[in-house]
């Protein structure tokens, strides 16, 4: 398989995904399980079913590999959020030390599969090194940012960077605030999804300021998502190509801005599969591989 994804506005080529009918199993596990991984509230199985096959629907009008990770036992409810047990790079993939405890049998059921697709392992992150994938964003092929706080630490870090010491010229570290604490899901991509190479939804209230005016010099133009709009993840956007994007519904203002600066804008309603999980669309999907 053709892969490679150190972007994250290319078009998107190919996608794998993970089906709640593989992640969640059943209503019996959802019930078992939810309470320990923080949800909001248990999901409705059957509901979820629906909810992702329409996902699916709206991402194929898009992307024409749509790819799946089988079921397993080793894993959660929450390994329907694909993107952060591992990192894609022109070389290979990386495979994530996940920050929470309950996720750490995701990598390496990642590692088997892309195994078996013909992703090769460029390495993995080990011993007291934690990254997740949501902490991670390419700015372009060589610029990357990546928060440092609950669920990825410095050591995953300079891990990170000796495995990309080829593939990256610039690294920018973003510290990342408290918010609602370790038991909470704050990602760097909580605060900020690129839309275009010189556009970006943020949640300005987060971001440090360094790191916010290293956007601005950089000539990104910055749409500022609502604090009406933050909880119901109007800053987590998935860019299937420049200026086209998949959110989560119930978010008017900020895809009203968003149109306003020519992007064009695909909704889903995620009730059971995004909000109840804290997973938006770029949490729910991991690009294989982005055209330049």
């Amino acid at each position: 398989m053709k892969y490679g994804s150190q972007s994250e506005v290319g078009r998107v080529q190919s996608i794998l995904l993970k089906h709640p009918r593989d992640a969640f199993i059943d209503q019996e596990n959802v019930d078992r399980q939810w309470k320990t991984l923080n949800y909001i509230s248990p999901p409705i199985y059957r509901k979820a079913i629906e909810e992702y096959d329409r996902f699916i629907e709206l991402l194929s009008r898009d992307i024409p590999g749509i790819h799946y990770l089988p079921s397993d036992s080793n894993t959660s409810l929450d390994s329907i959020y694909v993107h952060d047990p591992v990192v894609i790079t022109t070389a290979g993939a990386i495979l994530c030390n996940m920050g929470k405890a309950q996720r750490t049998g995701e990598s390496k059921a990642f590692g088997e599969h892309l195994g078996h697709i013909g992703i090769p392992i460029l390495g993995s992150i080990k011993g007291g090194g934690r990254l997740e994938g949501g902490d991670i964003v390419w700015f372009d092929e060589r610029t990357l940012a990546i928060g440092e706080g609950y669920r990825t630490n410095a050591e995953g870090i300079r891990q990170l960077k000796e495995l990309t010491n080829d593939l990256v010229d610039e690294f920018i570290i973003v510290s990342l605030p408290h918010w609602n604490g370790p038991d909470d899901v704050l990602h760097l991509m909580s605060m900020i999804s690129p839309i275009d190479r010189d556009l970006a939804a943020v949640y300005s209230r987060l971001m440090p300021v360094r790191f916010r005016e290293w956007l601005l010099a950089r000539g990104i133009e910055l749409i500022e998502v609502p604090n009406s709009e933050y909880d119901s993840m109007a800053c987590n956007i998935l860019a299937t190509a420049p200026r086209r994007c998949v959110m989560l519904a119930g978010n008017p203002i900020t895809k009203r801005l968003l149109e306003e600066a020519g992007v064009v804008v695909r909704e889903y309603v995620g009730d059971e599969i995004s909000k109840k999980g804290a997973g938006g669309p770029t949490c729910l999907t991991r690009p294989l591989l982005r055209s330049s």
